[in-house]
């Protein structure tokens, strides 16, 4: 069976549709990224293969404006890589009534959309040190550590404007971390209760500074995080604290924990940028602290970038001499 032959005709399909409804337009994007990964630490024994890789995407963007003056967008991305197929979504902007999102095998469902927001040249510090880090929203390493995954990967966002920001509120149906397709239910569904939160980011303060703060619970975690970001000139710094809550029901698989990070990157031109971040993370009953520093490079030649990142870790997961290390160059290309 041609799977990728029904996937490409069943969107088209979705997309003639969309576009006979509200008269809209269809455009296409793509890119490249041709990969060197090393490992080092404790995982260095364990890793196997070449060390070479490649990842491509295509995008699909359509959007028209309705009778009303709304305007409906429809974006769908193929992945490559087998962890997430495509990602989806459908946008109503209402304008100052606000923005109304339904997303599917996205990780930017409510907080989630502001886990980590320090800046970067290329990759977050916890990239690639995922033997003992579940994700960078939480620094810990037990299975069910993700609040996205608990979020799911379906769900809906709403966002409105103000004079010095916007607020979103997100809303996730129980569900598993699998999108869900038409006139499907979600399958047995996950162990957690219907997730909610809600988050600001406020940009129009102060010149160069953008405050980001959000709360979300799902009836197994409860996640709080505020973050601080500000550019001046071509140097952006940024400090992040999050701390994750479990209530009995995840007792058992996780622990609660409080992750502060900083991070300082530099744009040396137009086309060069480097920067330095660290993440630290204190685990509810364990003796060490988790510290993870990271090392990131971007140059730009138009359509075409070279990256650069070395990520380490030490006390993974509050493990005392539990290290992990992550080296990679990649070349990208965006059409």
């Amino acid at each position: 069976m041609n799977i990728k032959k029904i996937g490409l005709t069943a969107l088209a399909g979705s997309l003639v549709a969309m576009s006979a409804a509200v008269a809209g337009e269809l455009a296409v994007s793509g890119s490249a990224k041709l990969s060197y990964t090393g490992k080092g630490g404790n995982e260095d024994s364990t890793t196997t293969g070449s060390g070479f890789g490649m990842q491509e995407n295509i995008g699909f963007n359509g959007s028209g404006e309705m009778d009303n003056g709304m305007t409906v967008s429809l974006s769908h991305t193929l992945h490559s890589d087998a962890a997430g197929a495509s990602t989806s979504s459908i946008t109503l902007d209402m304008g100052s009534a606000g923005v109304l999102t339904f997303a599917e095998g996205t990780s930017g469902i409510g907080i989630s959309a502001i886990d980590d927001v320090m800046p970067t040249a290329e990759e977050e510090v916890s990239n690639g040190l995922g033997i003992a880090i579940a994700d960078s929203a939480t620094g810990v390493a037990q299975a069910g550590n993700t609040y996205e995954a608990n979020m799911g990967k379906t769900g809906f966002n709403y966002a409105y404007s103000m004079d010095m920001g916007s607020i979103v509120l997100g809303y996730s149906p129980k569900n598993t971390s699998a999108r869900v397709d038409d006139g499907a239910t979600s399958g047995a569904g996950a162990a957690t209760e219907s997730g909610k939160s809600v988050h600001v980011v406020l940009d129009s303060l102060v010149d160069g500074l953008t405050v980001y703060a959000g709360t979300a619970e799902n009836g197994v975690d409860d996640h709080d995080t505020a973050a601080l970001k500000y550019a001046v000139g071509p140097v952006t710094v940024g400090y992040q604290w999050t701390e994750i809550d479990r209530q009995a029901a995840n007792a058992g698989s996780a622990a609660d924990s409080e992750r502060t990070q900083a991070s300082i990157a530099f744009a040396v031109n137009d086309n060069l940028s480097v920067s330095y971040g660290m993440i630290e993370t204190e685990i509810d009953g364990q003796a060490q602290d988790e510290e993870l520093t990271g090392f990131s490079v971007g140059y730009s030649m138009g359509g075409m970038t070279i990256n650069a990142h070395r990520n380490e870790g030490e006390d993974m997961g509050g493990a005392a001499n539990n290290e992990s290390e992550h080296t990679e160059i990649s070349i990208s290309f965006a059409f």
